[in-house]
């Protein structure tokens, strides 16, 4: 099953945070940090939101930062995703 977003909607996948620091301490479960950078998966065709058009600036394949705890989760074949407004991405990776 896929999912296509709709309007200005986002379907994203949360990168795994790092389970071991930079000086090689392993962290707990209960010690990471909810992680905020995703992969795009799927990007809404835009349109006319709130009586305000609104261009996509996201692609499929980006790497985004987002809102700490922003969107719906949703489990689709196994795989846990996120259904985003575009407002909140808060940034690109490059």
């Amino acid at each position: 099953m896929t999912l296509k977003p709709l309007s200005d909607r986002v379907v994203i996948k949360m990168i795994e945070a790092e389970e071991t620091t930079a000086s090689g301490i392993i962290l707990t479960g209960s010690a990471k940090e909810k992680p905020q950078v995703a992969e795009v998966l799927a990007v809404g065709p835009g349109g006319i939101v709130d009586g305000k058009e609104v261009e996509m600036q996201v692609k499929v394949g980006d790497k985004v930062i987002t809102s700490k705890y922003s969107g719906t989760e949703v489990k689709i074949d196994g795989e846990d995703l996120i259904v985003v407004r575009q407002n909140d991405i808060l940034a690109v990776v490059e």
